[in-house]
């Protein structure tokens, strides 16, 4: 196979690894909206688990291409909570959170893929190969989107963390970072900022979830 071929086929395994990084994202700041009072993902028919309805196509090109994209936000309205901060505090970091569970689950399932290996020989041919390179992606691309989310600029899940735990600081300073927010992400994603602050720590979490399950 060429190497063309080889990162052909590496795009293609990335579909399905995304599908399951976003969905599970924005299902989760669903869900937990929806726990808390806000009905708004529910009645726009984000509070599921079909990929279609969080799919941003902008989004979803640019991390097949870039390998940083983003998926189709999750509409809150936080004075639908009882406790405004305390609430959209765990709506912003349910979507991270959701992501390392799925990093989670898709190691479990590699696993699960290797003990059958130990049975049936898996060759670089069969449909368990195939799946255990789109579960070692998801844990991957998994990682990397609950890192990238907690980068607080505008947009980010971490800077509506930033305005729940500290929205003095938060005020101060938000009309300027909106005001250039374009700007801001731009330079983030065309940098190296990008690499230090989300790819380090990312392979860092991978590592580790990795090793949990010896693979």
């Amino acid at each position: 196979m060429t190497t063309l071929g080889i990162d052909l086929m590496g795009k293609i395994l990335m579909i399905p690894a995304i599908l399951i990084a976003f969905t599970f994202h924005e299902y989760a700041h669903a869900y937990v909206a929806d726990k808390l009072g806000d009905k708004t993902p529910k009645f726009q028919g984000r509070l599921t688990l079909n990929p279609i309805a969080h799919i941003d196509p902008i989004g979803f090109i640019a991390i097949l291409i870039a390998g940083i994209g983003w998926a189709k936000p999750v509409e809150v309205n936080p004075r639908a909570f009882k406790n405004y901060y305390n609430d959209d505090l765990k709506v912003s970091i349910a979507g991270p959170l959701a992501n390392i569970l799925a990093a989670v689950i898709s190691a479990a399932a590699m696993f699960l893929i290797y003990k059958i290996g130990d049975v049936f020989p898996i060759s670089s041919r069969d449909v368990l190969y195939i799946l255990i390179r789109i579960f070692n992606t998801s844990v991957y691309i998994n990682c990397i989107l609950a890192i990238f989310n907690l980068i607080p600029i505008p947009g980010l899940d971490g800077f509506h963390v930033i305005r729940d735990i500290w929205p003095s600081v938060f005020y101060k300073y938000s009309d300027v970072l909106y005001r250039y927010q374009f700007v801001i992400f731009l330079l983030f994603i065309m940098t190296p900022i990008s690499r230090i602050l989300v790819s380090g720590p990312a392979g860092m979490i991978y590592g580790l979830i990795m090793t949990m399950f010896n693979l």
